[in-house]
């Protein structure tokens, strides 16, 4: 196609004067847009006709309104750098979104920039070409036309261009008027009878390249003159007060602009018939009274248009290179002369553009650069829309034209734009997008910018969090929410780990008590801490949150958290501590494979581990008022001894042995007289368990229950009890019957009462649902009996991966509870990684 209907007509400039950069904004963009305008409509008329060419100046414009109104908005809310749209997105969206873009925002520059060349090349070989078909020129057509003199001439215009770039800086707008070529068809002057016959489309061949035109390829055509919207703000690092400039600049010229697309489709329908428009792109010339003007106006059109284009390339290039998103891959282009012109930025551009060159024609990369442009706006949009629904405060634009309705039409006109003009190029865009996105999400550091999503989802959180009414919890949806407590993560890494694959997509939050006095500080020493502890989270991987508190003891500081950690309706049911005993700590954060497998350090923040000598942060007694605190506040518990000796890896992953086990125990070994295994507790653990085997990573584990039975008492009964029970709760697991008779027996032999009561005597209480009455079961087992149970828990084989046993309620005597904390050890001494478990909620459903 022609020249002159490539012409860019909607350029802010910047007029360089000695000693500053002084925006010419609106008057130097005007001469630019008139001139285009008048080529351009030509051309769009010609094909589509007067009424389709109104269509296509309305989609087009309304596209550029959205985005203008975006631009200006998000150029009015803070001070602009260099980049343009790249440096705006890239602040609103984070550099994911902003780098890709700006990458997608250069390759548009760049194969603008070779558009005009092109469409420059053809107005000179139009006018002084040597016609098809003569080996010899006449008069003023001495130069030869093949393809590989196009792209000669081509590579001396993007030269001038880049030489012009380099000593200035910034690009010199000449004074232009446009026009087009002419050969066929007629001027009739005004006529209604040619008014006409131009109202409807009668799309034909483009002469310059053989293709038939469609409503698509001319609008692909048409919008490349729309893409200087973002002349201005690619300028940005150079305007003296771009949140002055750049919005009236920008709506003054594409309103005036607009008004004159469509009169001068008006007066081309009215005054030349459909021939001369076809079959000539520069008509205007033969009709003008001083036909020289119009080859000089569409000369310093296109190239003016180039270098725009190509300075504004090397701008976002540069810009790029300064934020170090893609590390020394751009480094060469942050090189600058000493008077902070990005020259290196500049010839690489240059480069690139003049591969592009190597295309040839105009149209082969029309589609393209109209694609990567409508993405581009669409982004724009994007970011003003999700700085607008994030609501943030300090999102507060001095340009208030806008809203979200706005910037979501802007996006689905961009869009629909795109597939409409070409699927085949919108698709790869998308893809090549995406690819960048993720590239730049794994690759790139981390910014100091501020990142939108995370304005967003705050957004979003707290709105859904309000919703979440905790009045209408089910069982049916009931959900294991995790406070595990931790003193130290040096010993407790494997620990964490466990619990993350206990939480089943529930809250889990790591609590930490520091034993200080606020009072006492100057200021507060957890807020150097949360970093480190964020750090964990992130290397090893587990969806938690983090909650630190201050308090004068763990137990309070326990209690802190457990009516403080959440918020709605997403709060801790569930507490996790680590089993109280004297066993020496072992610093399983240093063999952990996220930090042996990177062959990085261990996160800096958190002390040695405590010596085997020194002294506890908490007594037993303490440590068991902790459990019975949960128990008043209808918390679960459960306690985790020797989780920090669970190798996961190497347990889930033998394939030449059967899989792993877990074992469970649904009774109270501690209480063998009030034995059951449908009670609150026992379906807790039960339903822990099979969370545990429904993670991904224990898929492979089988789960083995075992049901103590006595002689006489009907085992099998018993087995097919629990056997339906099981299939009622959709639970997979093998039922295994242990005999316990000897063990019972010891116990009937050696139980005790309470103290001050008569021997044998026994408290006899049931636990209902919720009941915070506490058994004083800890008085009535010897330690031989206990000894007896943790034997025959031991005994069963193979040795599972970990076994899920019953907590017994700690006794409502307060003096017993370091021998019901002694009783426990003993139950447990020697299993290997153990869970007790003590549930105090229903959480099984057998309804749909």
């Amino acid at each position: 196609m022609g020249a002159a209907s490539m012409l860019q007509w909607d350029e802010l400039c910047v007029v360089a004067v000695p000693g500053d950069a002084v925006l010419g904004v609106f008057p130097a963009q005007l001469t630019s847009m008139l001139t285009s305008a008048l080529s351009s409509a030509g051309f769009v008329v010609g094909h589509a006709g007067l009424y389709q060419a109104l269509a296509m100046f309305a989609v087009a414009y309304f596209i550029i309104g959205m985005t203008v109104l975006s631009v200006c908005a998000i150029a009015t809310n803070g001070a602009l750098d260099a980049g343009g749209a790249y440096y705006m997105i890239s602040r609103a969206l984070g550099p994911e979104f902003g780098g890709s873009i700006g990458i997608m925002f250069f390759l548009a520059n760049v194969c603008g920039s070779a558009l005009y060349v092109l469409g420059l090349v053809e107005a000179v070989v139009d006018s002084f070409g040597i016609p098809p078909g003569q080996k010899v020129g006449t008069g003023v057509h001495v130069l030869p036309q093949s393809y590989w003199y196009e792209l000669l001439y081509g590579t001396v215009l993007l030269a001038l261009c880049l030489v012009v770039c380099l000593p200035l800086g910034v690009p010199i707008r000449l004074p232009h008027f446009n026009v087009s070529e002419t050969e066929n068809g007629s001027f009739t002057g005004f006529s209604l009878a040619t008014l006409r016959e131009n109202l409807g489309g009668g799309y034909g061949v483009d002469y310059t390249t053989g293709q038939v035109m469609s409503f698509s390829s001319v609008f692909a055509v048409m919008f490349n003159g729309c893409t200087g919207i973002m002349a201005g703000s690619n300028m940005s690092g150079d305007l003296k007060r771009p949140s002055y400039s750049i919005p009236r600049g920008t709506i003054s010229a594409v309103l005036f602009t607009y008004l004159v697309y469509n009169l001068l489709a008006f007066l081309m329908c009215a005054t030349c018939n459909r021939i001369l428009l076809q079959k000539d792109y520069g008509f205007l010339r033969d009709i003008s009274i001083f036909p020289p003007l119009v080859t000089v106006g569409i000369y310093a059109a296109t190239l003016s248009a180039a270098m725009s284009n190509l300075i504004g390339a090397s701008r976002i290039l540069y810009a790029l290179a300064r934020d170090d998103l893609f590390g020394r891959a751009l480094a060469l282009a942050k090189k600058t002369s000493s008077s902070g012109n990005p020259v290196m930025a500049v010839i690489l551009s240059w480069l690139v553009v003049q591969l592009v060159l190597f295309s040839g024609k105009l149209n082969t990369i029309a589609g393209v650069v109209t694609t990567f442009f409508l993405l581009v706006y669409a982004t724009v949009n994007l970011a003003c829309l999700a700085l607008e629904w994030a609501s943030a405060p300090n999102f507060r634009p001095t340009f208030r034209y806008f809203t979200w309705h706005t910037c979501l039409l802007g996006i689905a006109g961009c869009c629909v734009m795109m597939f409409l003009i070409s699927p085949v190029s919108a698709s790869a865009s998308l893809g090549f997008l995406l690819v960048l996105l993720l590239a730049l999400h794994y690759l790139s550091p981390s910014s100091t910018w501020g990142y939108i999503s995370q304005a967003l989802i705050f957004h979003q959180v707290r709105k859904y969090l309000l919703m979440l009414d905790v009045r209408k919890d089910h069982v049916k949806f009931w959900r294991p929410q995790m406070l595990l407590m931790v003193q130290n993560p040096r010993g407790s890494a494997r620990l964490i780990d466990f619990v993350n694959d206990l939480k089943k997509s529930g809250l889990y939050v790591l609590g930490h008590v520091e034993l200080q006095d606020l009072d006492m500080l100057p200021s507060d020493p957890l807020q150097p801490q949360q970093d480190s502890w964020l750090n964990l989270v992130d290397k090893l991987n587990v969806k938690a949150f983090v909650s630190l508190t201050l308090a004068p003891s763990v137990r309070h500081g326990v209690r802190q958290l457990l009516f403080t950690s959440g918020l709605g309706g997403m709060r801790p049911n569930t507490l996790v501590l680590g089993f109280y005993d004297d066993a020496e700590p072992q610093d399983g954060l240093a063999q952990h494979p996220a930090f042996t497998s990177a062959r990085e350090e261990v996160p800096l923040g958190f002390p040695p581990l405590r010596a085997p000598t020194a002294p506890k942060l908490l007594s037993a007694r303490e440590y068991v008022g902790i459990v019975a605190d949960a128990l008043k506040m209808l918390r679960n518990v459960l306690l985790a001894r020797q989780l920090e000796s669970l190798d996961k890896a190497w347990e889930l992953r033998r394939a030449a042995s059967p899989p792993p086990t877990i074992h469970v125990w649904p009774v109270n070994l501690l209480r063998p007289d009030s034995a059951r295994y449908a009670d609150t507790c026992s379906l807790f653990l039960l339903q822990m368990a099979c969370v545990l085997n429904m993670a991904r990573a224990w898929r492979r584990a089988r789960l083995r229950l075992f049901l103590c039975v006595e002689a006489g008492a009907m085992p099998h009964a018993q087995e097919e009890k629990l056997r339906q029970l099981l299939k009622d709760l959709r639970i997979q697991a093998q039922i295994q019957l242990v005999p316990w008779d000897a063990i019972t027996r010891l116990h009937w032999q050696t139980c005790r009462g309470p103290p001050g009561g008569p021997a044998g005597e026994v408290e006899e209480e049931e636990e209902e649902e919720g009941s915070v009455n506490f058994p004083v079961n800890a008085a009535q087992v010897s330690d031989e009996y206990v000894c007896a149970a943790n034997k025959l828990v031991l005994e069963q084989s193979p040795a599972p991966a970990v076994r899920f046993l019953y907590l017994p309620r700690p006794p409502a005597d307060t003096s017993l509870y370091p021998l019901y904390l002694h009783q426990l050890e003993l139950l447990t001494r020697g299993l290997g990684p153990t869970v007790l478990v003590h549930g105090v909620s229903a959480v099984t459903s057998t309804q749909l």
